[in-house]
């Protein structure tokens, strides 16, 4: 399987498990995964998420994330997630015209040259980026 996008895969992989309902997803582990699964976690996205030896290679991590879900799995924490910033397309923002998801309901998830944060914090912080995924 070519993984040209393995942020893509990753987003990929939360959406779908999130539509059938699972309880966990495992994602092979890189920085910038984990940074994503953290702010994931501290937006309250996601229940919580495990770093583990891969199953396949003892060499390497995979993440488990598990999913939330409310009303005993009728609402999920999750309604959207895509990726922005595509390998052929990458979109930036400057931190004048940092996007809103939803009103200020999503978040988006932007690079910075201060790592991975969310939009709200680069306005904080007055940063802008590339903007790699938005999640409401």
């Amino acid at each position: 399987m070519n993984m040209s996008d393995p942020i893509a895969d990753m987003l990929t992989r939360i959406r779908n498990a999130n539509t059938a309902k699972f309880d966990e997803v495992t994602i092979p582990a890189s920085k910038m995964k984990k940074s994503i699964a953290k702010i994931l976690l501290d937006e309250g996205y996601i229940e919580s998420y495990d770093i583990v030896k891969s199953k396949k290679n003892e060499k390497f991590e995979d993440i488990v994330i598990k999913l939330k879900y409310f009303d005993n799995k009728k609402t999920k924490a999750i309604t959207g997630i895509e990726k922005v910033s595509k390998p052929g397309l990458r979109m930036y923002s400057g931190k004048e015209d940092m996007p809103q998801v939803l009103n200020g309901l999503g978040i988006a998830i932007v690079t910075t040259n201060m790592g991975l944060m969310t939009d709200k914090d680069c306005r904080k912080n007055n940063l802008g980026g590339e903007i790699l995924a938005r999640v409401w």
